[in-house]
């Protein structure tokens, strides 16, 4: 066996890939709605208290609705955000329209060579859309804002 596949660097090392998130929410058809349009995917099943997202590139997301009081506690454990990653220049600019048009605030910061853009779904649980992609341009710091 060739050292780069004994350490985990043959072919067969890419790893299963993210195919699903399941996002909870207070109105998941308001939901449904704002990540349709945000995300270009489209809805394929609804239900009295959940909704299916599938985007062109199979990705799902599944939103199920909790209530309009339903608290969402940041630092606890599990998944506290979803970074998105626009399909080019014009659909970050589309992404950014559509988060100022349904968000109150919107936010865009500047990293290392990359831009992050920050808004709020109707929930009002933080949505981020970035450009380039870390398959275009490697991440080489931590955003103090979410991780640190």
């Amino acid at each position: 066996m060739a050292d780069s596949e004994s350490a985990g660097g043959g072919p067969d090392t890419r790893g299963p890939r993210l195919a699903s998130v399941v996002v909870f929410v207070h109105d998941h058809d308001a939901s449904a709605d704002f990540y349709k349009e945000l995300l270009n995917m489209e809805v394929r099943v609804r239900t009295a208290t959940a909704a299916l997202l599938v985007g062109h590139n199979g990705f799902q997301v599944y939103l199920r609705a909790v209530g309009p009081r339903a608290p969402h506690p940041v630092g606890h454990v599990g998944a506290q955000y979803v970074i998105w990653t626009a399909d080019g220049p014009d659909d970050f600019q589309r992404c950014e329209r559509v988060l100022r048009a349904r968000s109150g605030d919107v936010y865009m910061r500047e990293a290392e060579g990359f831009t992050l853009l920050e808004g709020k779904d109707p929930s009002g649980l933080p949505v981020l859309v970035a450009y380039p992609g870390p398959d275009e341009v490697t991440r080489l710091e931590i955003i103090a804002r979410y991780y640190v």
